[in-house]
């Protein structure tokens, strides 16, 4: 999906930016190689589920398109989704990603988590 203009985007989904999400390089590398790998879709939809030992989690999916009342993201590379209610704890978010064995995959920096676990998987506000 191109970036661009409301025009290219289905009905009833809003063009969002790397204020809501931000996608490093690397990360928006192996999204778009995992997404290929999976056969799912080409979209990353985000969001924010209760879970997790700190109350809120990140979950990931691919997906082969948005949802109405979704915003779209054109970051690192890649297309995030995001649903309404998961925007309010994700805006602002940095996904960074490494390779290393110890310590690597996805990792979230998020300004509205006020305690993360040590995983970094889960966070609470």
């Amino acid at each position: 999906m191109s970036a661009g203009t409301a025009v290219d985007l289905p009905e009833g989904v809003r063009l969002g930016d790397e204020r809501l999400v931000k996608l490093s390089p690397e990360a928006g590398v192996k999204v778009n190689q995992l997404a290929e790998r999976e056969g799912k879709g080409e979209l990353l939809r985000l969001a924010i589920t209760g879970g997790g030992c700190n109350g809120l989690s990140y979950k990931m999916k691919f997906v082969a398109e948005p949802k109405r009342g979704d915003i779209m993201v054109e970051t690192g590379g890649a297309t995030v989704v995001v649903d309404v209610k998961s925007a309010l704890y994700i805006k602002g978010t940095e996904v960074e990603y490494s390779n290393a064995l110890v310590a690597g995959g996805f990792k979230f920096g998020n300004p509205n988590a006020k305690a993360s676990c040590s995983c970094g998987e889960s966070f609470s506000v």
